[in-house]
């Protein structure tokens, strides 16, 4: 599987030989801003897996679950277009919005439930967690809403 992308002008692109690791929504309020008022979907994959042309501007900040989180985006255009914790530099998120193909990946769980506004629609058919979910491989209780 090959999948490709980039930002909204074209000055930042990708490629990836691999499946994500997991992708997930994300409810929680560093991801609404940067989601402008929505959520992003993150589809991780190992960083080793994912080719990147062109120059990203970094945005460092810390999470809600305390780690600092490098929220990387096209200088020119302003997509949003990676996401990695210092605690996890195994692994890195792409937005899948930026995906060439929106149909490419598709979420496995939606976090940070307990952040999301009262409108928000969280698809009742996939794994919900109130805060941050277990690393990738490991399991953590799911939320009872």
């Amino acid at each position: 599987m090959t999948i490709t992308g980039g930002c909204a002008c074209g000055a930042v692109r990708y490629a990836i030989e691999a499946e994500p690791v997991v992708t997930r929504v994300c409810w929680c309020r560093a991801c609404q801003f940067t989601g402008g008022g929505n959520t992003p979907v993150n589809a991780t994959f190992k960083t080793e897996d994912v080719r990147i042309t062109g120059s990203l501007a970094d945005f460092v900040s810390e999470a809600d679950s305390g780690n600092q989180v490098h929220r990387r985006f096209c200088p020119n255009c302003g997509t949003p277009v990676t996401v990695q914790s210092d605690a996890r530099p195994q692994y890195l998120g792409v937005r899948a919005g930026t995906m060439d193909d929106p149909n490419a990946v598709k979420p496995d769980m939606t976090i940070w439930v307990a952040e999301a506004p009262r409108w928000a629609r969280i698809d009742e058919t996939i794994p919900r967690y109130d805060g941050q979910p277990p690393p990738p491989g490991a399991t953590a209780k799911k939320s009872s809403k």
